[in-house]
């Protein structure tokens, strides 16, 4: 693990690093209980490129193996009044490995989401949405990574 900050960016390796990363963002000012990183459920890849929306909550992930397209989390319930834009890093490169944190309630259930991306061309970490969940129950959000 070799989680770096290399002004201005934090960079790292993999996505043990990107999870270090989004346990130290606390999003909302929540702590991090749980990191899931995001597979392909068709052909287990790790590499997607995104579309993003941080003002409504909204991440789209395309798999850049098989193409599928899948909505991180709830991200399809505001998908309709988004205005998503590609993911880019500063670099230019456009293919990332995702991963999600989720913030905890007391009760077990989830209080926040942050979509964590590593850049697979440099490793810059990054987070590029994240948003309160204020429903429940919410058990399924961590199969929707």
């Amino acid at each position: 693990m070799a989680l770096r900050e290399t002004h201005p960016w934090w960079t790292g390796d993999n996505a043990e690093d990107l999870a270090e990363y989004l346990h130290r963002f606390e999003a909302g000012g929540y702590p991090v209980h749980q990191v899931v990183q995001a597979r392909c459920p068709f052909c287990e890849s790790n590499a997607f490129r995104a579309l993003v929306d941080g003002e409504e909550g909204c991440v789209q992930r395309r798999c850049v193996m098989c193409g599928s397209i899948q909505f991180v989390a709830d991200s399809h319930e505001g998908w309709d009044h988004a205005r998503p834009e590609p993911l880019i890093c500063p670099c230019g490169a456009e293919v990332f490995e995702l991963s999600v944190g989720f913030s905890m309630r007391p009760d077990g259930e989830v209080r926040w989401i942050s979509v964590g991306a590593r850049c697979l061309t440099d490793g810059v970490l990054g987070v590029c949405a994240d948003w309160e969940i204020s429903y429940g129950p919410t058990q399924h959000l961590f199969t929707e990574v």
